[in-house]
Order: structure tokens, then sequence, then C-alpha cells
């Protein structure tokens, strides 16, 4: 995974084995950055990362 790449809202679904609703509510309340272009939204891969991240820092 490239930092710079941009995901699909599947593609987020696919890498952390969630749901769609799911990832929206991520993205609603800003645990996981996301753009839009023209109508597609779109997750760069490093805020996938940093989510992960965030949250195993958060369990310990």
């Amino acid at each position: 995974m490239h930092d710079d790449e941009l995901l699909t809202v599947q593609e987020v679904m696919a890498r952390l084995r969630l749901g769609r609703s799911t990832v929206y509510d991520l993205i609603r309340s800003r645990r996981l950055p996301s753009l839009t272009i023209g109508r597609c939204r779109r997750i760069p891969a490093r805020a996938v990362r940093d989510y992960i991240a965030n949250e195993l820092e958060a369990a310990t």
C-alpha cells in the first residue's frame, strides 16, 4: 500500500473487513479522513494505516 494511494470505500471495507455503513460512520465522525473527487469518496491509504495504528495504541 503506497502512502499516496487513494482507496475507494469498497477497498477500505475489504482491507478493514468492515461493512459499508461502518466505514461511512468512521468518515462522518472524522476518525477516517477522506476527500470527495467529483461524486466519488476516496480515502488516502495513509489514513487507513494511521487509523489502524491509532486503534492499536488506544487498545493498549
